[in-house]
Parts: C-alpha cells; structure tokens; sequence
C-alpha cells in the first residue's frame, strides 16, 4: 500500500515538475522544476530496486548537469526575447524529432514485452544472484566483460574536456598576465622601501 502511494506520489510529480520545466517563462525556475524531476524520477528508481541508476540520477544530473545548466543561465547574458521568435520556425523539426522519440518508445515497450532477446550465437544472460546487490552486479559486469568500452568513454569524455578547454581559452587584450619568472628573480629591496616616519606623522605611499 505504501509503495503503491510511494509510486503515484513520485509519478504524478515526475509529470508535474517536467510539464513545469517546458512552461515555465523564467529559465531559472525551469532548471529548478528540472532538478525536482530527477529527484521525483530517483525516487522511482528507488522503488523497483535500482539503486544505483538513482544514484546516478542524483550525483549526475542533479548535483553536475543540472548545476552547472543554472549557473550558465544566471551568469550569461542570454536574450531570451529572441530566442523565443524562433521557436515557429524550428517547431516543424522540434515535432518530427518528438514523433521520433515517440515511435521509438513504442518500439522499445512492445519489445520489452516481448520477452527477453536472445542473441545470436550467445547464450541468454544469467541473472544476478540474489547475494549480490545492484551495484556489485553493475560493476562486476561493466570492469570485466565491458571493460574496454568503459575505458573508451572515459577517454571520449576527457577528449571533450580537452576542447571545451581550449576553445574557451582564447587570448584576451588590455589583460595583464602574471609573470611567475620577474616576480620569482626580483629581490626585496625592488618591492619594498623602508620608512621610518616621525612620530604623528602618517607614512607617505
């Protein structure tokens, strides 16, 4: 009864909070309805047992995407004004590219409950024993069998960390940049005169 009220609780906010991140006029109060959707959907997750995904849900998008998405709204100078006159003239493309995601998720369920896929030349996947948690299953499985793939996004992700770098670091003009080697070679009497004032008299800069 309980996880039944747990689960109509969480849903009906999931639906809430992303109905609110779409209609929402202030940027910044949409990235917050976004928040409370991962919130709602980690708790979700909670409820059928993956424990791990709402950890990931929190950690991930909440405490690193999400985050970061409402810093660069308040701290940008973003015109939100012309953003908007646009949106009539993407809102073919936006309803083919939903209609997509549509078809797919209808897809994906009548495939789900089809029953397990069975690959060809392999034999089905064994389940987990129930000693083993989620986590221990999770990663039992990511650092042995796909240990290579894992290593490969690893190395995607610090590949687009690279360039997101160096395309932010552009030369700037009429910045002073610190010069580490001068101040390092000059001696104490180049930085600092010493005065010895009368008394009731102030020091002269």
């Amino acid at each position: 009864m309980i996880q039944t009220i747990a689960f109509y609780l969480f849903a009906v906010m999931v639906i809430a909070s992303g109905a609110l991140t779409i209609t929402a006029r202030n940027p910044v109060h949409s990235v917050l309805w976004l928040i409370l959707a991962f919130f709602n959907a980690a708790g979700l997750m909670l409820l059928v047992g993956a424990e791990f995904i709402a950890m990931l849900l929190v950690i991930v998008y909440v405490g690193a995407v999400a985050v970061l998405f409402l810093f660069v709204v308040m701290m940008l100078d973003i015109d939100f004004a012309e953003m908007r006159a646009g949106f009539a003239r993407y809102l073919p493309f936006g309803l083919a590219i939903a209609a997509a995601l549509l078809a797919e998720i209808v897809i994906a369920a009548g495939v789900w409950q089809a029953g397990p896929v069975q690959l060809a030349g392999r034999a089905a996947l064994t389940p987990a024993p129930e000693s083993m948690t989620n986590i221990e299953a999770i990663g039992a499985l990511l650092y042995t069998r796909y240990l290579f793939v894992f290593e490969g996004a690893g190395l995607v992700l610090l590949v687009a960390m690279i360039g997101a770098i160096v395309l932010t670091h552009r030369a700037r003009g009429g910045v002073r940049q610190q010069n580490v080697t001068r101040q390092n070679m000059r001696r104490p009497h180049e930085a600092t005169r010493m005065t010895n004032p009368p008394v009731g008299k102030g020091v002269e800069l």
